[in-house]
């Protein structure tokens, strides 16, 4: 580090779990964010803020002008530009030293994979399941951690799989493929603006506590918040055995794939 950034990041390197070396790895780091828009756009400017040296910006969508009550990434004056272009020029104004790709498109099969097996860090702030399963099956593949954030009406929630561990679930775990459930989406069911800033805010957290190796991750655990009684509840996961994603052969799985 030069002394620009010495000084910059000095409130990280004062914490003794944090310091020069997990500052560092910070720097050298290469995060994924899916999603530009509400859980993205916190997530993606806590990561330039805090030093992370590449981050990989991914969505298709342009800026409407309803995404403004939530989006701080966007402004009125992106309103019909590509999401990604907005969020990089946004990104670079908090800090000019980081390296922002822009990638206009829905992330899917083999360029999926590729770019999850380039990050350290991988952030799900998609808005549907068949994204987020398909970024679930490309990071046990490569074995990169996972943060994935939901949020909508009042409600948000938040966990981490890291299949480095082996105690680790997976996001199938929790949430089968085929198993029935409701696709909520904000443009009809709705959001409270502050509780994606509140999820996008914790996902950029415990993606920095992965970089770092400091803590104790979400791993293992799925936090639940309630926004509109303002209540966390945490749940313990487990890994099932029988997963058709991360389960191992021996235990009744079909293993990574």
């Amino acid at each position: 580090m030069n002394d620009d950034q010495l000084l910059r990041y000095s409130r990280h390197i004062l914490l003794d779990e944090i310091g020069i070396e997990g500052q560092q790895a910070f720097l050298d780091a290469r995060a994924l964010v899916v999603g530009a828009g509400g859980l993205g756009s916190p997530a993606a400017m806590y990561l330039a803020a805090a030093g992370v040296g590449s981050i990989v910006l991914c969505d298709g969508d342009e800026v409407d002008l309803t995404n403004l009550q939530r989006q701080i990434l966007h402004d009125a004056e992106s309103v019909g530009a590509p999401k990604v272009l907005s969020g990089r020029r946004t990104l670079l104004r908090l800090n000019p030293e980081a390296h922002i790709e822009a990638l206009q498109t829905r992330l899917e099969g083999e360029a999926l994979v590729e770019q999850v097996r380039l990050a350290d860090v991988v952030l799900d702030c998609s808005d549907n399941f068949s994204t987020r399963h398909a970024i679930n099956r490309a990071c046990v593949a490569t074995r990169t951690p996972l943060v994935s954030g939901a949020a909508i009406r009042f409600d948000g929630q938040i966990s981490v799989f890291d299949l480095r561990k082996n105690e680790s679930p997976c996001y199938h775990c929790l949430f089968p493929e085929d198993a029935a459930g409701e696709e909520l989406r904000c443009a009809v069911m709705g959001v409270f603006a502050p509780l994606t800033g509140i999820i996008g805010a914790t996902q950029a957290a415990e993606a920095l506590k992965v970089l770092a190796g400091c803590g104790t991750t979400l791993v293992g655990r799925l936090l639940l918040l309630d926004g509109l009684n303002m209540e966390w509840r945490s749940i313990r996961l487990e890994r099932d055995p029988s997963c058709s994603v991360c389960g191992r052969p021996s235990e009744g799985g079909e293993g990574p794939h």
